[in-house]
Order: structure tokens, then sequence, then C-alpha cells
């Protein structure tokens, strides 16, 4: 039920009805956190290779269109212009060439080992890898070697067209400005062999790349590292005949490389002593260096883009640590949930389980009310079939539609109706707190009906005088459709299941607006309902645990509530139980360092409270987020493999639940569904909720719609008014 706090007058509604609708920042921020999210992990899932990658080789054709003095030509190819020129590297030099990096582990390493050796080379980075390592690239610059373009995913440019090849260059070239602030001419294809290999495939693609200002350049030795032939093996093949020069391929990442790295510890001293030098290309053909330095917008643009990159990565970093968070605190909930219910279930169900001394005396039920014309007679009408003795209590809360007429009108025994000002509803429940004539208080929701049993059932555990309050089994009355079916799930397996762990825990969260029970001391002690949360039941039980007592769980005390039907109502009830559970939980913060009782519950409680409310339902999304980045860019079969498990150990909680509550397990038939859907609506409420409460925004009471669609408990019959007498059902 919610009651409604005083609002401005309709003048001023009336003002603001003639400005333009904008979107809340509330609900403005959250979208805009989720698109950030989303092109976050598109980016890292292109920058990846995940996305946009292309495998494919192409296998050898003809080369009759290729010029036989490129075939038969050096290893450096100019198209520029129109060209089609090569050059030979000069005898004695030898150029050393890098591929597919950088690498974290071994380039590192490829450098030491060169500057040790004061040997320079040439480094043909990919757009990917120099985007996500951008410092290894300044590092290259730095100590004086080359960069080439390698392009950005390592498609065979043999088989793209002229606007991905476009894509590609101008990609990598971006992310080589944005780590070292510079441009390249050079230039060498993926999967390129020596200039005799080009074919009627490549040669096009070559000219083309020379059409758009770069150098092609191939290899004269292929040391073939990538198949790990062994140091020796690597050094044949790298070295030149007869003091011939040459450009040596090798590979400082896609793999192992230690025995890249071992072999040129051991090339480079022995082919200096031979009289060899390792120069970059531009060195050891004495022309213009390759590099260009960037400035200006071309620079920033660069930089931003290796900024988005390093952020991606970090943010899916986060997301990962975020996950196995939320793993682990949803199976440790899982545990504690099946084994403590287990042993809650096992005390109160042994033969001859009693909390004390039989509870007799009568009781006052309080009903605040606010606008509940058609569900007011379905809630006193089944309070009137009690087999407790009762006063009932209806605080009419400023209601505009005749409620408390309605009950009036009733004429029913032991029902008085109390009249006020709009107020809200924790006034509305003091108010009727000072009326009541008993010292136990049932207080349960104007939309809400009891089982004849309920009563009797949510006040025996005051039997045990250390028991401060009772929270009752709440149950969804219109779970025929589907919403209402996922919230039967939710109140069966999330709430109620909830409630024996925390009673086990002696730490129970939150006693239900929709049937709870409490000692009048207990209220008066700790200064009775408060409207400085909108989750009042959460913080009058904290209180009521702060002050020493015990809050235990009756689960034979059964209320059925009328659960919103639309989307629009669910969000409205969710963000303010969200938002109002979070101003408990600040509220009573300083219960973390004191002492007795509230230490305890502060120590214990609001731990698990923030950790299973609040924290684990925030970060349950990334489950969710990485099913669907596994089934976009990882491997599928694993992905979809690893979220049935998490449906399936769901699945047997939610069964346990179930069969636990004597439920039939029909609704659970639904789950699966209310996982993609009901959940994703309750994940964007509570970051709604964050928003809020990080904001500094104040949310009021929202008056929910009822249809006065719940009239009896299931399988009761609605009590007409002339069989009632003295409070009880005439047989």
């Amino acid at each position: 039920m919610a009651i409604r706090t005083r609002r401005p007058g309709t003048a001023a509604a009336a003002r603001g009805g003639s400005r333009r609708r904008r979107l809340p920042l509330r609900l403005l921020l959250p979208l805009l956190f989720l698109v950030a999210l989303m092109a976050m992990l598109l980016l890292r899932g292109f920058v990846h290779s995940e996305i946009l990658a292309d495998h494919r080789v192409q296998p050898p054709v003809a080369s009759d269109q290729v010029p036989e003095k490129v075939l038969d030509g050096g290893p450096v190819i100019d198209t520029r212009g129109g060209r089609a020129e090569t050059l030979q590297v000069p005898d004695r030099h030898l150029v050393l060439t890098f591929d597919d990096g950088p690498d974290p582990v071994w380039t590192p390493q490829v450098l030491d080992v060169l500057k040790r050796h004061d040997a320079h080379a040439v480094f043909f980075v990919t757009g990917t890898m120099a985007s996500r390592y951008p410092d290894l690239v300044q590092r290259m610059v730095d100590e004086g070697h080359e960069i080439g373009l390698h392009t950005f995913n390592h498609p065979d440019l043999a088989l793209q067209s002229d606007r991905r090849i476009d894509f590609e260059l101008s990609q990598t070239q971006l992310a080589i400005t944005g780590a070292a602030g510079i441009r390249t001419s050079l230039f060498r294809p993926p999967y390129s062999s020596q200039a005799g290999a080009m074919d009627n495939r490549s040669w096009p693609v070559a000219q083309y790349i020379g059409e758009r200002g770069y150098i092609t350049v191939v290899n004269t030795h292929d040391s073939e590292d990538w198949r790990k032939p062994g140091v020796e093996e690597i050094i044949r093949r790298s070295t030149p005949e007869d003091g011939k020069g040459g450009i040596v391929l090798m590979h400082d990442s896609g793999g192992d490389r230690g025995q890249t790295v071992r072999a040129l510890d051991r090339m480079l001293p022995d082919l200096k002593d031979r009289g060899y030098s390792f120069d970059n290309l531009t060195e050891a053909l004495d022309a213009p260096s390759a590099h260009s330095p960037v400035t200006g917008p071309d620079l920033w643009k660069g930089k931003a883009w290796v900024f988005l990159v390093q952020a991606s990565d970090s943010i899916t970093g986060v997301l990962v640590v975020g996950l196995a968070v939320v793993g682990f605190l949803v199976i440790a909930r899982f545990l504690l949930m099946l084994l403590l219910s287990a042993l809650h279930a096992r005390k109160v169900r042994r033969r001859g389980f009693a909390w004390g001394p039989p509870v007799t005396e009568p009781v006052s039920v309080l009903v605040p009310a606010y606008n509940e014309a058609k569900c007011i007679e379905n809630t006193v009408r089944s309070l009137m079939a009690s087999d407790h003795p009762i006063e009932v209590i209806v605080i009419d809360d400023g209601s505009s539609d005749g409620t408390a007429r309605i009950v009036e009108n009733l004429g029913l025994p032991n029902v008085r109706v109390v009249r006020q000002l709009n107020a809200g509803k924790p006034a509305a429940l003091n108010r009727g707190v000072a009326n009541a004539r008993h010292d136990i208080i049932v207080m349960m929701d104007g939309d809400t009906v009891f089982e004849p049993t309920t009563v009797r059932e949510l006040v025996q555990p005051f039997g045990d005088p250390r028991v401060g309050a009772v929270a009752g089994n709440a149950k969804v009355g219109n779970k025929d459709k589907l919403i209402g079916a996922w919230q039967h799930i939710e109140y069966v397996m999330g709430f109620n299941l909830d409630r024996r762990m925390y009673d086990v825990l002696r730490c129970m969260p939150t006693i239900p607006g929709a049937v709870g029970a409490f000692r009048r001391s207990a209220l008066e002690r700790v200064g009775g309902m408060s409207d400085d949360t909108l989750a009042e039941d959460t913080d009058i039980t904290m209180a009521i645990h702060r002050d020493g007592w015990k809050v235990v769980y009756a689960e034979n005390a059964r209320a059925w509530t009328e659960a919103p039907e639309s989307v629009q109502q669910l969000w409205s009830q969710r963000y303010r139980w969200s938002y109002g559970t979070m101003q408990a939980i600040w509220k009573h913060r300083r219960a973390l360092v004191e002492r007795g009782p509230s230490g305890r519950f502060g120590r214990v409680g609001l731990p698990l409270v923030s950790l299973f409310m609040v924290l684990a339902p925030l970060l349950a999304p990334l489950i969710d987020v990485f099913l669907i980045y596994g089934l976009v860019f990882g491997p599928t079969g694993k992905t979809v493999l690893a979220w049935f498990g998490v449906l399936a150990i769901q699945a047997a909680c939610a069964a346990y639940a179930f069969v636990l509550d004597k439920e039939k397990l029909t609704p659970l038939l639904s789950l699966p569904l209310q996982q993609i859907l009901y959940r994703q609506l309750m994940y964007v409420v509570l970051l709604q909720s964050w928003i809020t409460a990080l904001t500094g925004g104040r949310l009021r009471w929202q008056k929910l719609r009822r249809k006065g669609g719940v009239s009896a408990p299931p399988g009761a019959a609605e009590i007409p008014s002339q069989q009632v007498r003295d409070g009880r059902p005439v047989a």
C-alpha cells in the first residue's frame, strides 16, 4: 500500500503542465550509463579483434600481372605516384623486423636485447595492440626504432574492399599517433612473404597502398619463429649468405616468443663480429626517416582514441572483478538461504515447538488507507473471519474516494474508523497506535487480505518476552498474470526465504507492511514510526533490532496482497523500496561502531543487507552483460552453458523455496523469462535508486492504482456482513 505525502496545490500543477516535459535526471543518468557501458564493451570487442575480424587467407594465384622487376627485385616496394620500383638492402646491413606486436610480455624483452647490443629494428605493429599498449610504441620510438603499419585487425587485404583497406590504414595510423605522436610511411601486408611471392591478388593491394603514400616492405629471410623451430634454426634462417644485406622477418607477439628472444641475444653479437650492422630501414637505405610528427587536432584525436581504448580495457577489467564478486555473493547467498532456511523450518516445525505460552489476548489491527475504495471492504471482511480476538482500526489518511465511508457503512463490530488529514503512512500508523486499546499491534496494508488463522499465527511469537516484532508471510494474491507470477516467484524465493535466513542470523531487516506485528512497548521505546525514509517498515525494524529486541519470522501467518499489475506501477513501487532501503541503511549506519545489540546488528545485519539487497542486485546485471558479450563476441557454447548453469542453480533454489512454502511449482515455468526480462527491470530500478541517492534527490510516496483483485485468500469465499457477529463468522 502507498500513502501519499502532501503535495503542492493544483495551481502549481497547472503551471507545470504548460511546460515542456523533460527527461528527469534520475532517468537520464541510468540511460547514459548503460549506453556508455555498451559502447565501451563494443570498443573492447573491436580492439580485441572479437568483432570485424576476418581470418580468411587468400590462396596463391597467378602472377602474370605483376611486373618482372618487382618479382625479381628487392624487399622494399615503392608504388607511390604510379611507380613500380624496388630497393635492396646494402651488403653487411641487416634490418630486423618484428610483426604483430607490441606484446606486453615479449616486446619489452626484444627491446631489452636490442638495446643491450646497440641494434635498431622496424616494428610492424597492429592497431589493436598499439591501442592497448601505447607505452611500448612510445618506447620503440624513443630508443630509435622505426614503426610500420601491419593493419588494425590483421586481415588479408587481398580479400578486402578499398574501403576496408582505408579503414585498416587510418585506424592503425590513429593508434600510432595517439601512442607516439607520429605518422609512418612504412607498411607490411599481413601474410606477406618475399617480393617474388607477389601475385595477381596482392599486387593490386600494393599499388593501392602506394596511392595512399605508403611503402610496402616484405622480407628476404623468414625466421619462421612462429613455428618455434628452435634457437639454432631461427638463427640459421635469419642469417644472410656471403655478407649480403637483407630484411629478416620475426615476431614479437602472437604466442611464446622465448626462442626469438634467445636467438636474438646470440645472433646479434655473432653477426656484429662478422661486420654486420643492425639498422632500421631508412638508416640502412640512407633515406629520410619514415616518421613524421603529428600536431594539432589529429594528435588529440589519436590521444583520445588511445584513452578510450585504455578506458574500455580498464572498465572491462573492473567488470570482470565485479562479475567475480557477484558470483561469490550469489552463490554465498544461495548456500546461506538453503542451509539456514532449512534450519529455521526444522526448528519451527518440530513437534512440540512453541515460542512460549500461547498468546490469546486481544490485539489491535491497524489498517492505514488512502484511496483504497476498491480494496478496503475485502480487507476488513477478511479480518472479521479471524479466529483470534481483534479490534480493527482503519486510519483514513485523507482519502478522496470515500474509503472511510465504505468501512463505516459496513457496520461491523469491533471496527473503528479514524480520520485524519493527509499526512503520510508513518503518521497514519502512529495515529492508529495512539488509538489502539491493546498491547500487541498488527499492521497491514489496505489492499491485503488475511486468512482466518493469520493474526493468531502472527502473534504467537510474542509468547517469548524477548520478541519485539514479527514478520509475516506476504504472498501475491493476483498471480494469474505473467507479471504477477514473476512477483510471486520473487516473494516466495527472494523475500520469504530471505526472512528465514535473517531470522536464524537474528538480523531481520524488514517487517513487511502487508503483514507485521509489534509490541506497543517496542514501538514506544524507539519513538514509533518515522517518516525519515520511504521504507518506514525497514526503518522501524532496524530501530527495534538496535534497541535489543528479537525480530522473528512466522511462516504460517500468511497475507495475500495485490501486487502491481503494470510495469509503470511496479517500477514506482520497487524504486521507492530500493531508495527507502538505502535511506534506512544510511540512517542506522552508526550501529556499525556501537556496542551491545545495536553493534551486533550493525556489524552483522547491515553488512548482509548492504551486500545481498543493494550491492549484489546492483552487480548482478554483469551476468547478463557478459552473457550478451559472450554470445556476440566470445565462445557462444561455453557462454550459453554457463548461463544455464546459473539458471539451474536459481531454479533449484526457487523450487526448494516453493516446496518449503508449500506452493505449487507451476509458476517456475516462467523463471527463465523472468531472468531475461523482469530481472533487468529490477536492475535499472536499483541503478536509478543509487543515482537518486548520490545526486541528493528526493522521492515522494507514489500511490499505486488498485483494482481490488484480491477479494479473499485462495480457496476461501468472501464473508458477507450479515454472517458476522462479534468479530467472528457465524456457522
